[in-house]
């Protein structure tokens, strides 16, 4: 049976980590990756890098509002201090029925603060503030909020480690684990509504003070589950 080709994914903000070893990630599974930049020239960039560390994979680059057209799925990997000019930008490029995975996570460093410590954001979370944001018919996913952006690039590394998802929709959350579920070692974890992003959110700040004291890329895995999670 012929494998049906995968849509492609555009993923803003893949000049940075997080994005790019997603971005790699994808790729290597046969995953066309569009990257989106606020620098056309940037994205080109991270594209021709990522190609050379993925030659069988297929990547382009795009500015954001042209990269995220006709995607199904947009990852939404920016620091908390660009996500709402990002997606301010984004207003009239998304459109109903697209899917936005939100990654963000805000942390006090994008003030000059401490990276395990988080700021409060007046709609509960990240996701939420990005939720009312986007325009009608736009959905909004969190996850990849405990995934090492540098375990991600490190294409050696063999991940083994959950990826909670929250959605108000159990189907687009289900759309979101077929995709992620696709890198060999990510599965990925109904964590409820979108309003537990607020929870999940900190949890990067978590991971990160772990990692600090014990010099490591800490991961996330719920025991308990067991078969088909989906």
């Amino acid at each position: 049976m012929v494998r049906p080709v995968p849509e492609p994914v555009c993923i803003v903000g893949a000049t940075g980590a997080l994005g790019f070893g997603l971005a790699l990630r994808l790729g290597r599974q046969g995953v066309p990756v569009v990257i989106g930049s606020r620098d056309a020239g940037r994205a080109g960039e991270a594209a021709e890098r990522a190609a050379g560390l993925v030659p069988e994979g297929s990547f382009s680059g795009l500015q954001n509002a042209e990269a995220v057209l006709g995607a199904e799925i947009v990852v939404l990997s920016v620091p908390f201090r660009s996500q709402s000019e990002t997606l301010t930008n984004l207003k009239t490029a998304l459109a109903a029925g697209q899917l936005v995975v939100d990654a963000t996570v805000p942390l006090a460093a994008a003030v000059s603060g401490r990276a395990t410590r988080t700021l409060g954001v007046w709609q509960g979370s990240a996701a939420q503030q990005a939720q009312e944001m986007v325009p009608d018919g736009v959905i909004v996913v969190s996850a990849l909020h405990t995934v090492s952006a540098a375990l991600l690039t490190d294409l050696d590394h063999e991940l083994d480690e959950d990826v909670l998802l929250c959605g108000d929709r159990r189907a687009d959350k289900a759309r979101v684990a077929e995709l992620l579920e696709q890198i060999p070692g990510l599965r990925a974890v109904d964590a409820g509504r979108l309003e537990m992003a607020r929870i999940v959110e900190q949890l990067t700040a978590l991971l990160i003070s772990i990692n600090v004291r014990y010099k490591t890329r800490a991961g996330m895995k719920i025991t308990g589950l067991a078969g088909d999670l989906w």
